[in-house]
Order: C-alpha cells, then structure tokens, then sequence
C-alpha cells in the first residue's frame, strides 16, 4: 500500500513512518507545507492512503482541497486540544491525536474511507475548526547553544524546570535556558503530555520512569534522565495529577 504523509514536524512524521513500516506500507513521499502538497497532488498518482497534518507551516490543509480534487482515503493528524476534538466526531472522519500511538493508528486506517465519501464531513470539519477558538500547542523550542541556534522538539523534551530565577528545559542529556516562564508554558504546552506537579517542575508524562509515595501525602516522580533535584508533587496538586495519569 502506497502512503503519503504530509506533516511539516521532522519527529513527527518519522515516528508515523517508523510505526507504518510495521504495517508493511510503503511510504512515496512525505511533504511539509500546502503549497508543496498541491504541487505533488497536481502531478503524482494518488496514494492509497493519506496522513494529514491539519495545522501546516503555511495553512490548513483544507486549502489543498480547494486545489486539488483528492480521492485518497484520509487520516488526520492534529495536536488540537482534547475540547477541541469535539470538531472531529462526525462518522466517516478519520484522526489521530498526536502523540500517535500505535492501537489507535491501526483503529484510524482501518476507519479511513475516501475523500468522496466523506466531503460534506469534511466541509462541516473545517467550518467548525474555523469558527472556533483552536488551542495548538508549542511544538518546539529555539535555545542558545554557544554561538548557535539549536531546534528542541517537545517530544524530546523531559522536563522544563525553574532555578535561580532562570527557567531551563531538560532533555536526556542536556538543560538550556529558555526564555520563559513556567506559568505561561504550562498555557503553551499539551495538557495531555505536560503537567506542572509544582512552583518549579513541569514534566513529561513519557519521561516518567516510576513514581512513589512521599511525606504530608505527596508524591515523588523520578524521571528517565534528570536526577539534578527531587522532584515532589505538591499536595494540591496531587489529585490533578493522579487524574492526569488516567487520562
């Protein structure tokens, strides 16, 4: 089976190759942005099956239907808010929440149907995303490596952490300084990967590696990489977290 995937975030779209792969799939091309979509769609045959990024780097992906007549069957790809997902519950829509996991790719290609199939779906989709307030979340980091600008995917990212009035994020091997506050990263970040467990630490839930009982009920979270400082789950907001972890 023929696969194309349009995503303009590198990690991403090497994840959902990799997990394809399994599949037997075979991927044609993997483009980034509207404009390079329509220009391929325009002059290549059409692929079995299509991931689409809803979010690009230059648009909706909606605006490569007004393009090109597409009859590829479709699984969307969004990064959207979980109350936003209400926008995507129409029958024959087909979508993955990143981070995609791999049970819920295999439900969403065997759900995919073809673009002629589902077109009024589709219009009343991007009508709705449209005419709501979509929260998208920060997907990477630009930090100051000596005299150079490196690139940090959040997927990378272990933690993000506030010390002498600076704040830093974590990944496996490294911290660096960013130019930010906890308070309005924790606005900036998914929900449903991050979570602010105190004044100082916000984490990623895959960076979690165990989690045990501490003093005045609270909790302590040990993560795959960073061991620098304890970090203990304050006890209000022990509750959110334990019902984060169950999400």
């Amino acid at each position: 089976m023929r696969v194309v995937i349009i995503e303009d975030e590198l990690p991403s779209s090497r994840k959902l190759e990799r997990m394809l792969s399994d599949f037997n799939y075979e991927i044609t091309t993997t483009l980034v942005s509207v404009k390079s979509a329509i220009k391929w769609f325009k002059t290549q045959p059409h692929p079995d099956l299509l991931f689409l990024d809803i979010q690009l780097s230059d648009g909706l992906c909606f605006e490569i239907f007004s393009a090109v007549d597409i009859k590829s069957p479709i699984v969307f790809t969004t990064a959207f808010s979980e109350y936003s997902i209400k926008a995507f519950d129409y029958n024959s829509i087909s979508y993955l929440l990143k981070p995609i996991q791999k049970p819920q790719l295999k439900k969403a290609i065997e759900k995919a149907k073809t673009f002629h199939d589902n077109e009024k779906e589709l219009f009343a989709l991007k009508a709705a995303l449209e005419n709501q307030k979509i929260a998208s979340y920060k997907t990477k980091f630009a930090v100051k490596v000596g005299k150079k600008i490196k690139l940090i995917h959040t997927e990378a990212i272990e933690c993000f952490f506030s010390l002498d009035n600076a704040t830093y994020l974590r990944t496996d091997t490294s911290s660096y300084i960013i130019n930010s506050a906890l308070t309005l990263l924790e606005e900036e970040l998914n929900p449903d990967v991050f979570f602010q467990v105190n004044r100082k630490f916000i984490i990623n839930m895959t960076a979690i590696k165990n989690i045990v009982s501490y003093t005045n009920n609270r909790l302590k979270v040990t993560l795959n990489n960073y061991s620098e400082l304890d970090i203990i789950v304050s006890r209000e907001r022990t509750k959110a977290f334990k019902e984060w972890l169950d999400k």
